[in-house]
């Protein structure tokens, strides 16, 4: 199976059952009081405020639906250095001058338009960040101070620099003398119904799960199940979440390098169906406790290849983790 490669942060890549991941940037807020007041938070002032705001700097009309802020419950009883809300913003539309090439940058082979396009990405989100974070609004006479940051998830370099350091500092006990590298990939919050087959709507699907995910790298072990802990900002800013809508994914990839353009891929996109109106904005992270647990332990086959397979509709199979009795511990409360 050849390796797909990496795409520049601002490309669209389809997948199978009509899935694409949309590219994005994603930006954390958390809302600070700058003052003594106690008076209660208007989120919708600050929502015009914030896409003002974007506007006017960075020449970005952000739809409303893009903007999310929910306040902390008991504002009167939270301590002075407590938040009173935390958001997000996401941009979804970049196609601004910023990210554009110039024509000499257009004479570059692929691979280097790549390295510039990721370039600009890059600062220009730095930017963004460094202009917004600390800035002090004024919401109806109150003073507010706002941190702004990038999730980890959608930052593939330090996702990158995090394995790099563990591995450097874990080596001295691992069995073979090589470098542990990471290979496992958790998304959480991303629609049930998309993984599902037909004739059974109301649980994710590991034969459909697998074939998506097989479009990113060959694959190792996979395990797809209801994620009924993570709640997404959108349905606790409108007050209710229901069970079951979302689930949690755990792809293992077979080689390093396609567990890596995975990763980068999954990092700053968000998911969407074909016919439909809802953008997924999951969270993607590699799995650091099954990395941690292993690196100082010798590598042993019957550790990493559950004995249990799903049999796929083409006579194929694969493995499910988490299934065998001889296999890897599990990581996660079901």
């Amino acid at each position: 199976m050849s390796t797909p490669k990496p795409l520049p942060p601002t490309e669209t890549l389809a997948l199978p059952n009509s899935l694409t991941l949309a590219p994005r940037i994603k930006l954390l807020l958390t809302l600070h009081r700058a003052d003594d007041s106690v008076s209660p938070l208007d989120t919708w002032l600050l929502k015009t405020s914030l896409i003002s705001f974007l506007e006017s700097s960075f020449s970005i009309s952000l739809p409303l639906p893009d903007l999310h802020i929910v306040p902390f419950k008991d504002l009167k009883k939270r301590k002075r250095h407590d938040p009173v809300a935390r958001g997000t913003i996401i941009i979804r539309d970049l196609d601004f001058a910023s990210l554009k090439l110039s024509k000499f940058e257009e004479e570059e082979g692929e691979e280097e338009k790549g390295r510039v396009l990721e370039r600009k990405f890059a600062e220009w989100r730095k930017n963004a960040v460094e202009k917004m974070d600390g800035m002090e609004m004024r919401i109806v006479g109150d003073r507010f101070k706002l941190s702004v940051e990038v999730p980890v998830g959608d930052d593939f370099e330090r996702m990158k620099k995090e394995w790099e350091e563990l591995a450097a500092f874990g080596n001295r006990g691992y069995a073979r003398g090589g470098r542990r590298l990471p290979d496992t990939i958790i998304l959480k919050g991303v629609p049930t119904r998309w993984f599902v087959e037909p004739l059974v709507p109301d649980r994710p699907s590991q034969i459909v799960t697998h074939t998506i995910f097989s479009a990113l790298g060959e694959i190792r072990t996979l395990d797809v199940k209801e994620d009924n802990d993570t709640c997404n900002l959108e349905d606790e800013e409108d007050g209710y979440t229901v069970p079951g809508l979302h689930c949690k994914i755990i792809v293992r990839y077979k080689e390093y390098s396609d567990f890596c353009n995975a990763l980068k891929v999954l990092s700053g996109r968000s998911l969407q169906k074909q016919g439909s109106r809802l953008k997924a904005d999951y969270e993607v992270t590699w799995d650091k406790d099954g990395f941690g647990n292993a690196r100082s332990q010798p590598e042993e086959t019957d550790r990493w290849m559950p004995s249990n397979r799903y049999s796929r509709e083409d006579g194929q199979s694969y493995n499910s983790r988490f299934s065998s009795e001889k296999g890897r511990p599990k990581r996660f409360k079901e």
